[in-house]
């Protein structure tokens, strides 16, 4: 089957999906986005992380085939060009990257987080991470880069990414 999709902003389209080929399978593999990580492929994990129409979904749980005609952001379309996205940002200035298998879930779900939620509080950070697991750290350099952002004020910035269901109400 043929899936039409808008991947970060661009026009996809993917020839030759299998039926129960995974949106996952079809960033990584077939559009060249290595940012989501395969890891659990059961949505246990969080790595696999990204926008489906402004809502936050593992991609591993997500059929290509159900994108069509769909928007999806990966953890890729939230830089600018060459300049990293203010969470992005926070989490290399934090040293929140350790091995980086976890790293773009948790990115992703910090900018839904702080779409949502300007200055959240600690218990409603750890809430929204509470999807994704990270083996190499004990979260607090994580917790540390998703504070920053959201001090900063700028965490979600026009621009790139799903804007769907953000501050300003778009």
């Amino acid at each position: 089957m043929r899936v039409n999709f808008t991947v970060n902003g661009r026009r996809q389209e993917a020839d030759d999906v299998w039926e129960g080929e995974s949106l996952l399978y079809a960033l990584r593999e077939r559009m060249g986005l290595p940012g989501s990580k395969n890891a659990c492929e059961q949505g246990e994990c969080g790595s696999c992380t990204v926008y489906l129409d402004g809502l936050p979904v593992c991609s591993c749980l997500v059929a290509a085939g159900q994108a069509q005609g769909r928007e999806v952001t990966t953890v890729e379309g939230l830089a600018d060009g060459g300049r990293l996205h203010p969470v992005q940002q926070a989490f290399v200035e934090c040293g929140a990257v350790q091995c980086g298998f976890c790293t773009p879930g948790l990115i992703m779900s910090t900018h839904d987080l702080l779409e949502r939620t300007e200055r959240p509080s600690d218990p409603e950070i750890r809430e929204a991470l509470a999807g994704n697991l990270c083996r190499c750290t004990g979260y607090e350099k994580i917790l540390d880069a998703v504070r920053l952002a959201a001090a900063r004020g700028d965490a979600v910035p026009a621009g790139p990414g799903p804007g769907a269901h953000g501050k300003d109400g778009a």
